[in-house]
């Protein structure tokens, strides 16, 4: 099962309209932390915290929006910024109080444990509370010529290795990937330090949180039900397993045939 039957999942015995929907998707495949989409453009997820504006100083104030304004000035590129409003998930820290009350000795104690984590599932539950979160895309397009049918490059670039492809074809397409991967983390490098003049943390997300994002935003009410655990292997370690294995071989020396 392949990475996009996670993130937009069919049922088995209705390949069609699995296809059917994941052909609306843009995204080809997640990898080494990066967004690579169908028609070769690479986009990097930036998540960034939040600020009280109106409980700064106006000298303060004053400085987040001179800061701001010359980020947006600075920009040479395009971002996107978005902003997701979700349920309020506190199942690990319901798990962690649960933990606790396994560790008292003290029966009371214990017992009052278990109910405080009940009172705070049942009140995040009927209450409906919602948390914000803010993310900032960066984007980066390379220009290349049309791809014959209308694909991009990196369409099926981390699919398995076909028996046709080679050691050096699938290097090549590495090689490529990495270069075009330099050019986007200088886009990275220079919206996370203005963003950080302005007073935010900013943190880019990985594999594992990129999956998870993309897997809630398709699948809002299965999502809290049904966790995601260790996905980012999915199909990422299988080409490096096999991209290491068709160097072992290209090294071994062949047999002289008499």
């Amino acid at each position: 099962m392949g990475l996009l039957d996670f993130i937009a999942p069919g049922k088995s015995n209705r390949n069609q309209q699995a296809h059917s929907t994941q052909a609306h998707l843009r995204i080809a495949e997640i990898y080494d932390d990066i967004v690579v989409l169908k028609n070769g453009g690479l986009r990097a997820v930036l998540k960034t915290s939040s600020i009280n504006f109106n409980l700064k100083s106006e000298q303060e104030q004053n400085a987040i929006i001179y800061s701001y304004q010359n980020f947006l000035n600075s920009l040479e590129f395009p971002i996107q910024i978005l902003i997701r409003s979700k349920k309020l998930d506190i199942d690990n820290y319901i798990d962690g109080v649960k933990a606790l009350g396994d560790k008292q000795d003290n029966k009371l104690l214990q017992e009052q444990t278990f109910e405080y984590a009940q009172y705070v599932k049942r009140l995040v539950e009927y209450a409906d509370i919602m948390e914000k979160e803010f993310y900032v895309i960066v984007p980066y397009d390379p220009v290349r010529a049309p791809q014959p049918g209308g694909t991009g490059v990196f369409q099926s670039f981390f699919q398995r290795l076909s028996p046709k492809e080679t050691y050096g074809d699938t290097k090549m397409r590495h090689h490529e990937f990495d270069n075009l991967k330099k050019s986007l983390l200088q886009r990275v490098n220079t919206v996370q330090s203005n963003l950080e003049n302005c007073g935010l943390k900013v943190d880019q997300l990985n594999t594992t949180e990129l999956i998870e994002l993309f897997y809630q935003s398709f699948n809002p009410i299965t999502s809290r039900t049904q966790k995601l655990k260790d996905l980012t292997e999915t199909s990422v370690e299988t080409d490096k397993e096999k991209l290491e294995e068709e160097a072992k071989r290209e090294e071994t020396p062949k047999e002289k045939v008499l």
